[in-house]
């Protein structure tokens, strides 16, 4: 997409005095929480909170949305938030459907904020502008991710750096908050290069830049072909920091091949889902499928010791990631089967 970009002015690349301040104080923060992690396995480190199901689009790999739903009143999703505080959750990341579609999305944030907790958002961007992003500075987001799968729109994704260019230059010049672009290959993406476009417009613009792989409705691994695993190589090299590149784990998933790792889903990761339920993952709904109002702390201490049978296949490096805190310690002392997530159609799920 090199004849559509636009080089931003030299004046977004010494970054103003303010921004660099609140950078600063985000990774204090930051590391203050990953120290709480390492010194305490009683509460969670993250989790996925979703307000809405409904995405205003329809990209073929996903099972995380529809196009009907109603958003989550907010006066239940400031309990939900609430109750994630009660259990000590360090990270609590907005993701959906599409969060931006949320009519009292910044208040959802704000209560994040209130916890303590560092507040994020994964959206597609498409509803982005200048006034939506300085009340997202406003309400105190710290990060935000969006997912672009390709350079020109297709019948897989319209998730394009085509449509979103300008939305993330508005980004680049006005965003108080973090800002991270995930570009994707693997699961037969048609144009495995696309990837690497997307990252060099990313590091242009300021942004960090991480890559994901795709695997297909069945939740099997499928090792990545030449072209793929070139630019994924690429993609990674580009990148100064990338805390998956410390572990192996998503060397394992590009090669096809299983992970030995202890899965601490439903303790140190949860994800609640629209109905206010904790599951292990997004791809694992139903386990245990306990309201999170009733959520205890012991519930997050025997799930950190449980070992979920679904882990050496699992392809979710958000919730490895969070494991990773822990691999050093606690074995894990009892087993369970959860039935592998189904998205009913043998479509794509992005890793997350």
């Amino acid at each position: 997409m090199s004849s559509g970009t636009v080089t931003l002015p030299p004046a977004r690349r010494a970054l103003p005095l303010k921004r660099r301040l609140k950078a600063a104080t985000r990774r204090l923060r930051e590391l203050g929480s990953i120290a709480s992690a390492v010194l305490s396995t009683g509460h969670p480190y993250m989790a996925h909170i979703v307000p809405m199901r409904r995405c205003n689009l329809a990209c073929t790999y996903c099972n995380e949305y529809d196009d009907h739903s109603d958003p989550t009143p907010i006066e239940e999703m400031e309990r939900r938030i609430d109750h994630l505080g009660r259990l000590g959750t360090s990270v609590i990341t907005i993701s959906g459907g599409e969060p931006l579609l949320h009519p009292d999305l910044d208040r959802v944030i704000a209560r994040i904020r209130k916890t303590g907790a560092i507040a994020g958002m994964i959206t597609n961007g498409y509803l982005l502008n200048k006034d939506r992003i300085e009340r997202l500075n406003k309400a105190g987001l710290d990060h935000m991710q969006i997912s672009i799968d390709n350079v020109m729109p297709d019948d897989v994704s319209k998730k394009s750096l085509k449509v979103l260019d300008q939305r993330l230059i508005w980004l680049a010049q006005h965003a108080d908050f973090h800002v991270n672009i995930n570009s994707v290959v693997g699961g037969g993406i048609p144009n495995p290069q696309d990837a690497y476009v997307v990252s060099m417009r990313a590091l242009e613009l300021g942004f960090s830049s991480t890559i994901g792989i795709i695997h297909d409705g069945s939740g099997q691994l499928r090792p990545l072909g030449g072209e793929e695993r070139n630019v994924w190589e690429k993609v990674r090299n580009l990148t100064r920091r990338s805390y998956s590149r410390f572990n192996g784990f998503q060397e394992q998933i590009a090669n096809g091949m299983p992970n030995d790792w202890r899965c601490r889903a439903g303790g140190r990761y949860l994800y609640v889902c629209e109905d206010g339920l904790v599951h292990y993952c997004s791809q694992q709904r139903g386990y245990p499928g306990t309201p999170l109002a009733e959520y205890k702390t012991e519930d997050v201490k025997r799930e950190f010791l449980t070992e979920k049978s679904c882990a050496p296949n699992c392809t979710i490096s958000c919730v490895h990631q969070v494991s990773y805190i822990d691999h050093w310690r606690a074995p894990q002392t009892s087993q369970i089967t959860p039935p592998r997530a189904e998205n009913g159609h043998g479509e794509l799920v992005q890793i997350t």
